[in-house]
């Protein structure tokens, strides 16, 4: 998959997390904090970092290598910022420049870029601190631009706290319409062909598709609009069932929201 992400350029992964109001019971947080929603979209630049820098065994140790150049912080900053104007206009840039060189650059930068967008604040936050604000109040947080590996931790907490991670979708694109669009979760072979999984994150995928690739806002809107109504009908597969709604299976819950839109 890095190899699939980097070939067809797609340097930038973008995860949206939501709590949809009839699932808000699903989420491992209190009442408290999840009362008034959260709607998140977690900007994670994909194709440099961690993952594709020098790394090696050396004796008995070993080595990942964190690099970024100014111009790859620059294009998955851009993202993050073109995404925030059309929401709450507030960006939240995660690093740990109290400590990694690598996110000292990535501040810098975020910074420079900032001034390109005048109607965006930024927010800079260190990535441990993001990781707990994200439990104590997640609505504090719209739009959370990352590092690949900061990223791919803190997305997977996003996913969490929504109530499934079976619900989210996620797309990687590039400078062109070209994407990837894939639910976060794996594909589950453990379960393949017994109709148990829950087909909404792949469905959501579609969405994005559609959103990001096609520019068919409404049309996403729709399949989105869908979801959230058979979900109030107490329709749920097994990931996110709980007592009182109805229990369906991955074909029927497809059914279901094909019906509605």
């Amino acid at each position: 998959m890095l190899g699939l992400r980097a070939g067809l350029e797609c340097f930038a992964n973008i995860r949206p997390a939501k709590v949809y109001k009839p699932l808000a019971a699903a989420s491992p947080l209190k009442d408290s904090i999840i009362e008034d929603g959260f709607d998140i979209v977690v900007v994670r630049e994909l194709t440099g970092g961690i993952y594709f820098g020098e790394h090696g065994r050396d004796g008995d140790s070993a080595y990942d290598t964190e690099r970024y150049s100014i111009g790859e912080i620059e294009r998955i900053a851009r993202t993050a910022f073109e995404i925030a104007r059309g929401r709450n206009k507030v960006v939240h840039s995660v690093d740990k420049a109290n400590v990694l060189e690598s996110s000292r650059l990535w501040r810098e930068t975020v910074a420079r870029v900032a001034k390109e967008y005048p109607d965006v604040q930024v927010i800079n936050i260190l990535v441990d601190n993001a990781a707990m604000q994200l439990v104590r109040n997640p609505a504090q947080f719209n739009v959370m631009l990352t590092s690949n590996l900061f990223g791919d931790i803190l997305s997977d907490e996003a996913s969490m706290i929504t109530g499934s991670i079976g619900m989210l979708a996620s797309a990687s694109t590039g400078v062109t319409s070209r994407g990837l669009y894939e639910p976060i979760h794996g594909s589950a072979p453990d379960i393949a062909g017994k109709n148990l999984a829950n087909p909404i994150a792949t469905i959501l995928s579609v969405a994005m598709l559609l959103d990001y690739s096609f520019g068919l806002k409404e049309e996403a809107k729709c399949i989105d609009d869908a979801v959230n109504a058979v979900l109030a009908e107490n329709y749920r597969t097994a990931d996110i069932f709980s007592e009182g709604c109805t229990k369906v299976g991955t074909v029927e819950m497809g059914k279901l929201i094909c019906d509605k839109i």
